[in-house]
């Protein structure tokens, strides 16, 4: 038998690695590989033995992330003592590349192959970074076509996959189901800097929006690391908001006219979901200045990356306070020709990210990697 570490640093990533594994039973069913490592539910619905919880690791932006440093080593040689206990045939790290790499470097110096599903945007920022995942990662699984002669241009093994969206999100099974009028979902995040930045500014919005356009119902999509009582905390303001389980999420985007999230994963979920989405992000003023001096892209949200134009638009730091995101929500909801060009933006979206099956592709290729 062979024992497969799996290390997923965010939910995205537990959420996007338990399909990987699902798919990959199909070639290695349990009596033939032991998967064990750090992830969420979805992972452990897939059969992964959870030695770490993903909810122990949420954070986002370097100030955030600097005064979860003594938390962060703390995982980190529990990693280090367990992968010397078990010694996994190999390690597949998922997304999370500032703390994956950490772990990249743990397996590297105890022996262990390591590879990666879902790497680090080093084409965006840290280019330098594709040399340390060169020197410790045996092969890349890429779910973004541009990706692949970017990794080959530096020496790297790269196998394109395809997105793992398109088989989640399932648009062929959604597709049918039309939007309710007045409808507005809310993403606020998986992390909980995030959440706290963003959805006292989603309420603060909703509040000016009510005003106006009094119709409106909002509906937040909650995160399952985070509690129901929580954001009710953050909503600091009298209108009502219907908290929508995490579990059927594509099916209720679809429900959506449209939607407010943050800026991630989720920003490419709702967009193969053929939603129009607002994309908010805010960190701290230096975790921002950093950004704005070592970012090589001209969007942080994947669907305007992926289109190679603004579909999504984004409203960073100052603009994702309320004022802002009112005006914007506003001229949304007074003007039905904007999101009809946004349907078929994103309708080319999705001929972009190519055909489903992109968990079993991954699967495929790292079962054939594993043997």
């Amino acid at each position: 038998m062979k024992t497969l570490w799996i290390s997923a640093g965010e939910i995205s990533g537990d959420l996007q690695g338990g399909s990987l594994l699902s798919a990959l039973r199909e070639f290695a069913p349990e009596s033939r590989l032991r998967v064990v490592g750090m992830g969420g539910d979805s992972l452990a619905r897939a059969g992964q033995e959870n030695l770490l919880r993903v909810e122990e690791l949420s954070v986002m932006g370097l100030v955030e992330v600097l005064s979860a440093l003594p938390r962060i080593f703390g995982l980190l040689r529990r990693i280090r003592r367990e992968m010397e206990r078990i010694r996994p045939d190999a390690v597949l790290l998922i997304d999370a590349p500032d703390f994956n790499f950490r772990v990249a470097k743990i397996a590297s110096r105890l022996g262990i192959p390591v590879y990666y599903f879902i790497p680090p945007k080093v084409w965006a920022w840290r280019t330098g970074r594709v040399n340390f995942l060169r020197e410790h990662v045996r092969r890349v699984f890429s779910i973004l076509p541009f990706e692949v002669p970017f990794y080959r241009k530096h020496g790297m093994d790269v196998t394109y996959v395809g997105n793992p969206l398109v088989d989640l999100v399932d648009y062929e099974s959604i597709r049918a189901i039309q939007p309710e009028a007045g409808r507005i979902g809310l993403m606020p995040g998986s992390r909980r800097k995030e959440v706290e930045s963003l959805l006292p500014s989603f309420a603060a919005c909703a509040q000016k929006l009510v005003q106006k356009h009094p119709h409106l119902k909002f509906h937040c999509i909650r995160s399952s690391n985070f509690s129901e009582e929580y954001l009710r905390s953050l909503w600091n303001c009298d209108v009502p908001l219907v908290m929508e389980d995490n579990a059927d999420r594509y099916r209720f985007m679809r429900t959506c006219q449209c939607i407010m999230a943050a800026s991630g994963t989720a920003t490419l979920e709702t967009g193969l979901a053929g939603v129009p989405t607002l994309v908010a992000y805010k960190v701290s003023p230096l975790s921002y200045w950093v950004g704005t001096h070592v970012l090589k892209v001209k969007w942080i949200s994947l669907t305007n990356l992926i289109l190679d134009r603004t579909c999504f638009p984004e409203h960073i730091q100052h603009e994702a306070d309320p004022d802002p995101l009112f005006r914007r929500m506003d001229e949304w909801l007074s003007d039905p020709a904007i999101f009809e060009r946004m349907h078929r933006d994103l309708d080319q979206l999705r001929d972009l990210c190519g055909q489903p099956g992109s968990a079993r592709r991954a699967a495929q290729a790292l079962w054939t990697e594993l043997n």
